[in-house]
C-alpha cells in the first residue's frame, strides 16, 4: 500500500484508511514515542491519540511542506511530548511560587525565542547530513546514546565525543552556551 493512497483514504473519511495507517505507520510512531514515553501503557494511549490526530488534521498535510513520513513524526513526537508533560505535572503537585515571572510569557520573550529556534535552525543546516541527524536523535527525538550507538556503527564513547564537537561548534557559530 502506497502512502497517497492511505491519504486519500483518510481524506475520504474511509476507514479502512486508520487500518492501514496503523498497520504501515505504527512500528516507526512507536519508534518516535519510546524515548519519550517510558511507560508502555502511556506509549499506548499515545499511539492511539496519534493515529486520531492524524485522522483528524489530515487537512493540514501539505505534501509540499514536508513528506508524510514527516508529518506523522512530528505529529507523534508533539503529543508524546504534551503527553509527557502533563504526566510530569500530574506528579508534581506544587503550588505556583508567587515568584515565577509572567516575562517568560511576554512578546518579547516570544520573539526572542522565534529568533533563537531559527538560528539554530541555520546552523543546523551548516552541519553535515550526519551530524544534523546524530543531534536530531539525541535532542530533538530524546533517544538514548544506547538506543543510538545500538542503531548505528558508532560505540557509545564515539556517540558522547561526536554530540560534544558537534555542541561545540554549534556554540561557536551560535556564540551561546549549551548545557543537556
Amino acid at each position: 500500500m502506497h502512502e497517497k493512497e492511505i491519504i486519500t483514504q483518510i481524506r475520504n473519511r474511509n476507514e479502512i484508511g486508520i487500518n492501514n495507517l496503523m498497520k504501515h505507520y505504527s512500528p516507526l510512531i512507536k519508534y518516535v514515542i519510546a524515548p519519550i514515553l517510558p511507560n508502555e501503557q502511556d506509549r499506548e494511549e499515545c499511539l492511539s491519540e496519534v493515529i486520531m490526530l492524524i485522522w483528524d488534521k489530515i487537512n493540514y498535510f501539505d505534501e509540499s511542506k514536508g513528506s508524510w513520513r514527516s508529518y506523522i513524526t512530528a505529529i507523534a513526537r508533539n503529543n508524546a511530548l504534551n503527553k509527557f508533560r502533563k504526566i510530569s505535572k500530574e506528579n508534581e503537585i506544587e503550588p505556583l511560587s508567587a515568584s515565577v515571572s509572567n516575562e517568560q510569557f511576554s512578546p518579547e520573550a516570544t520573539l526572542i525565542q522565534k529568533e533563537t529556534t531559527s538560528e539554530l535552525q541555520a546552523a543546523l543546516s551548516l552541519l553535515s547530513k550526519g551530524d544534523r541527524a546524530l543531534f536530531y536523535r539525541k535532542y530533538y527525538y530524546m533517544q538514548s546514546t544506547m538506543q543510538i550507538s545500538a542503531e548505528t556503527a558508532l560505540s557509545p564513547r564515539a556517540v558522547e565525543g561526536r554530540l560534544y564537537r558537534i555542541k561545540k561548534r554549534l556554540q561557536k557559530m551560535l556564540g551561546g552556551d549549551f548545557n543537556d
